[in-house]
């Protein structure tokens, strides 16, 4: 299997829960989580507990190094089972090839609010939808919340000390200028909100681009058997918008930060793969797209919705997010992401359940 060994998929037994009684919610959560995931999958992982029920955790192991990532992970020993047929890429979102040092960067705000760019034959009524809502809640004291990144490499201008040594045209396998960069601090918002989240560190583009979303999907179907608590997956990417050496930066026009735009995007069965649940999918990203506008009104693009599913078949909440594009700094994409973290944070943490419920 690609670079991802086996979750260990147990159970919590009593014996587990007295342990949590005896020792500490703090260290049990962690023993726990390391309990059901294999060591060499610790390395790429971080778990947040809810902020409001136990205190700031430490990530349970180190970050990879840009050296640890540049090898491939050996193969399993065993005769790995069938996977299914390769999910179509995103190719339209790929980094084009360009030269960075030569790119004419330009800079554009795409008029977003509560709209749609359907590139499908399907028939949208989002008021319909926004009156369904979400249609998903989130349990409590157990993992929520994955988040991951199936183009991790992904990374953006290189600017001030924002510097990285690039695997390709904005790309790099370092962690701290890469994708992976804006999940960490998705991460930490939504955890010091209050919410329960994984957050998977892992390359799932390198050393080879193409097959990255069959990568991806095998480790989120792993999570969610290990982890049935797990309602939504936010699979977090950086776009790429412009052709022949002029590349665009998009840039919301909120007073007092400089940040990059953000786009939801949503797939569909279009492509003629099966995806049911596509609809609550959309349902969920205007119930989002709606909480972040009423707080920064051009933050968002318009929500996209496409013929691909892009792994968003495999649970419902599943969504792809945009943060900035190529052209963006580090900085105006993390700009980006705290304003899109401290907007949805009150939405999700309305989602979840009740005592009584």
């Amino acid at each position: 299997m690609h670079r991802i060994n086996r979750l260990i998929i147990s159970l919590l037994t009593t014996a587990g829960l007295a342990l949590m009684s005896a020792g500490g919610l703090h260290g049990a959560w962690d023993r726990v989580v390391a309990d059901r995931l294999e060591t060499e999958r610790m390395k790429n992982v971080v778990v947040r507990a809810q902020a409001a029920e136990r205190p700031a955790l430490q990530p349970v192991s180190a970050v990879r190094t840009a050296a640890e990532t540049a090898a491939p992970m050996p193969e399993p020993a065993s005769t790995p089972t069938p996977t299914p047929p390769p999910v179509p890429e995103l190719e339209v979102y790929a980094a084009p090839v360009t030269n960075p040092a030569l790119d004419d960067i330009r800079e554009t705000t795409i008029s977003g609010g509560m709209r749609i760019k359907n590139q499908t034959a399907y028939y949208v009524d989002i008021g319909a939808l926004l009156n369904e809502g979400p249609g998903l809640t989130l349990p409590q004291g157990e993992p929520q919340i994955l988040i991951i990144h199936t183009h991790a490499s992904e990374a953006y201008t290189q600017a001030g000390l924002d510097r990285y040594v690039a695997s390709d045209s904005y790309r790099t396998e370092d962690t701290q200028f890469n994708i992976v960069r804006i999940g960490d601090e998705l991460t930490e918002i939504l955890t010091q909100a209050g919410l329960n989240v994984i957050h998977d560190r892992g390359i799932y583009d390198y050393p080879s681009y193409t097959g990255s979303y069959t990568r991806s999907g095998e480790a989120v179907e792993q999570y969610l058997d290990s982890f049935p608590s797990i309602r939504m997956v936010l699979d977090i990417h950086r776009d790429a918008l412009g052709s022949e050496g002029v590349v665009y930066k998009t840039m919301a026009e909120e007073d007092g930060t400089v940040a990059s735009q953000v786009m939801l995007l949503v797939g569909t069965d279009e492509s003629g793969l099966p995806h049911p649940n596509w609809r609550g999918n959309l349902a969920l990203a205007l119930y989002l797209q709606s909480a972040v506008v009423g707080a920064n009104p051009t933050l968002m693009r318009p929500v996209e919705l496409v013929s691909q599913r892009y792994n968003q078949h495999l649970t419902p909440g599943s969504l792809i997010v945009e943060v900035g594009s190529s052209g963006n700094t580090l900085r105006e994409a993390l700009s980006a992401v705290r304003l899109f973290g401290n907007a949805i944070a009150p939405a999700l943490l309305a989602l979840v359940e009740t005592d009584a419920e």
